[in-house]
């Protein structure tokens, strides 16, 4: 705690020597006013209908968790010059909690604000473990159409519900009351308004529009009341004005001794509510944060920032404030400005911080349709981002899932939105899913060949007839959607190739459906039967576990488990080559193979000429099988000749990547995919090792023989 604060004592000296102090007041100040007006939207518009006597005390609430957040995020946050405040996105859930509470009077107000503090601790907590657990790649992949959806649908009730508290809490059913003359007067001003501030800032991006705008509006609108001689308890009579509920300051809006009229069972009541809120929080935050990520060009670390809006959150909710999260146009600002500097939300947050305290009067002097236009304003956004902007991203098929959360949302209500965006969401993925192939790759053992060395009859022979061994290379996750799919083209494969043996590699398998595993068990059961050798490599153990409880005893007792990709096309070339090689004619494999066999001999001559004349001067190392022969540091320094056996290259995940026999030069290998790590040998070996300081001597007393030694290798390296 005492490092974090020292650190955040230099940053705020640093800032302040770089001249940053008035760009990051001018973005503060602009951020803070913004967020202002539109906090007091917020509240307005949740404790509106039979909270309206609590409007100012609710406003405080609001007003003192966008102060808590703007200052916690601004000192905790990754971003130098985040400011946080409450989403739109929550507003609507919010003010459904607020509207269906099963009580009334001061207890219908107290059990509401107990219910957002609760929500916001509980979110807090909830973003806090995410962060500190590393959580958040977790989270934050919600399917795009969802989110998207979400947002429209939000937007879509803001702007009804602007247009109903503009027009005094008129029921949206009475239509007729909204299209007479002194309806419209009372909500198209506000539409309007929040209308063109949306695309005046959208088009311009210019970050002074929205005071600029909001002064000009409550200036215009105080004029007009004064020359159409309206009064101000008129006008707020009339509800054409904002009216203070509060008898002092707007916070704190709750005492302890109000808790005693805490209705818990109307708390139990709000607890679907209560889940939807932290699922819609859940998704702002992530919405917010990739928004922030792709405004301001910078990676930001995500579980960071979950921690700071987390504990912005539990320190609101202490408060009696509700949950935070980022918000992106007045943390842009900071940017815009020049001024990524946390001066900018301390700036922001001491702008709201003076509002909360001196701000009960001021209340009486916001217009209505000023509160409305500011929800209309940010419902417009909502539905430009939700709506608008993701047809140009997504397919019909994706934004089909949108309009349908959308419609739902509006139509139905929230709720019912994410329950059936979630649905639509999962089976939408089931049948892209199932249409995607979970084979990766198909091959014989003619076209690719196992690391493990072969002689040359044994190679003419897989080149002849490797199209015996089908091999089969699966991906993914397999379950009930794709498993048919897989099932059918393996049968297609066995129908057109007649395989003798058939190859599934499980490499790059995640995970088997309990009902992929049946599905699939009864085609091993019933290709085995039909007498092509099974052979299954790469199975991780779980997928063993569900292959055993899916097959007879009988049927794995045939099949063969390899760990690897490797030792499973080493076992089918086995199987080829034990089928294969007693029916081929001795002279057929002469014809085949002869050119090559004949390169071999010589190739033999000359190693065995060479040996007898090293072994003479250098000693010949014996090992015995399944010993470490050499790692890095040896091959790099040494020369080293397999005289007898075989060794295996291996990577540091134990997969043989190449095998040597007599006469080889023993080396590290550099595959694209792995490199040899060390040398092991399959059998009892023998090898000639000369170090660099062998090799000078060499050089030195028999440089004939180093010659025909370095001819050697040279015609090795060639040949590889």
């Amino acid at each position: 705690m005492t490092s974090a604060l020292r650190k955040l004592t230099l940053e705020l000296r640093e800032d302040i020597k770089s001249s940053m102090t008035l760009p990051a007041f001018s973005a503060g100040f602009t951020s803070g006013v913004g967020l202002l007006v539109a906090q007091i939207a917020f509240g307005s518009f949740i404790f509106s209908g039979a909270l309206d006597s609590f409007s100012s005390q609710g406003i405080g609430l609001i007003l003192f968790g966008n102060f808590a957040a703007c200052l916690i995020v601004a000192i905790t946050s990754g971003y130098r010059g985040a400011v946080a405040g409450l989403s739109p996105a929550l507003v609507v859930i919010m003010a459904t909690i607020a509207s269906t509470i099963s009580a009334e009077g001061e207890a219908m107000f107290v059990t509401t604000v107990a219910i957002f503090v609760m929500s916001a601790m509980i979110i807090g907590l909830c973003f806090i473990l995410i962060g500190r657990f590393q959580m958040s790649n977790v989270v934050r992949f919600i399917p795009y159409p969802v989110a998207a959806g979400f947002v429209a649908g939000i937007g879509g009730i803001v702007c009804f519900e602007a247009v109903k508290l503009m027009s005094g809490g008129q029921p949206l059913s009475t239509f007729l009351n909204y299209v007479e003359l002194g309806g419209l007067m009372k909500w198209v001003p506000g539409t309007l308004f929040g209308i063109a501030l949306y695309y005046a800032m959208k088009n311009w991006r210019n970050m002074f529009i929205l005071p600029v705008s909001v002064a000009i509006a409550i200036l215009a609108y105080h004029l007009i009341l004064n020359e159409l001689d309206i009064s101000g308890d008129a006008a707020r009579q009339a509800g054409l004005l904002l009216r203070s509920t509060a008898d002092g300051n707007l916070w704190p809006s709750v005492l302890p001794a109000d808790l005693l009229h805490l209705d818990w069972i109307a708390i139990i009541d709000q607890m679907p509510n209560i889940m939807t809120l932290m699922l819609i929080a859940v998704v702002s935050i992530i919405m917010n944060v990739a928004g922030l990520e792709l405004a301001v060009d910078q990676e930001l670390d995500w579980n960071k920032e979950f921690k700071s809006v987390g504990i912005a959150s539990m320190v609101s909710g202490l408060g009696g404030g509700t949950v935070a999260t980022l918000v992106v146009p007045a943390s842009l600002r900071s940017k815009l400005f020049g001024a990524t500097t946390r001066l900018t939300g301390l700036f922001a947050a001491a702008i709201i911080g003076v509002a909360l305290v001196f701000g009960d009067g001021m209340l009486e002097f916001i217009p209505t349709a000023l509160v409305g236009g500011m929800l209309i304003f940010a419902g417009v956004g909502m539905l430009d981002n939700g709506l608008v902007r993701s047809r140009q991203r997504v397919p019909w098929s994706e934004y089909s899932i949108i309009l349908l959360i959308f419609l739902t949302i509006v139509g139905i209500g929230l709720i019912e939105g994410v329950v059936i965006g979630m649905l639509a969401s999962v089976i939408f993925f089931v049948v892209r899913l199932s249409r995607e192939s979970s084979i990766i790759d198909n091959f014989n053992v003619r076209n690719r060949h196992s690391n493990k060395v072969r002689s040359i009859p044994d190679q003419a022979i897989l080149l002849s007839e490797g199209e015996r061994a089908q091999v089969y290379l699966l991906g993914g996750y397999i379950f009930f959607g794709n498993i048919v799919p897989l099932v059918s083209q393996l049968r297609e494969s066995l129908d057109t190739h007649r395989p003798t043996c058939l190859m599934l590699d499980f490499t790059n398998v995640s995970g088997f459906g309990h009902s992929a595993a049946i599905t699939f068990g009864r085609f091993l059961q019933s290709t085995n039967s039909n007498g092509v050798k099974l052979v299954l490599s790469g199975m991780s153990k779980r997928l063993n576990i569900d292959l055993e409880r899916n097959l007879s005893p009988d049927a794995l007792k045939d099949m063969v488990l390899e760990q690897d990709t490797d030792r499973g096309l080493e076992r089918c070339e086995d199987y080829i080559l034990s089928k294969l090689d007693s029916d081929m004619t001795h002279d057929m494999l002469m014809d085949i193979s002869f050119e090559d066999m004949e390169r071999s001999l010589e190739r033999q001559t000359q190693f065995e000429e060479l040996v007898d004349e090293l072994e003479q001067l250098f000693p010949i190392c014996e090992h015995a099988a399944e010993v470490r022969i050499a790692g890095l540091d040896e091959l790099s320094d040494s020369v080293q000749l397999l005289v007898a056996g075989k060794a295996s290259a291996y990577d540091d995940g134990a997969r043989r990547i190449h095998q040597f026999s007599r006469s080889d030069l023993i080396h590290q290998i550099d595959r694209l995919e792995h490199t040899a790590t060390y040398i092991l040998s399959d059998e009892p070996c023998r090898v000639l090792a000369l170090t660099s300081e062998d090799r000078t001597w060499l050089e030195e007393h028999h440089s004939g023989l180093a010659m025909k030694l370095y001819r050697y290798l040279f015609s090795e390296y060639v040949g590889r």
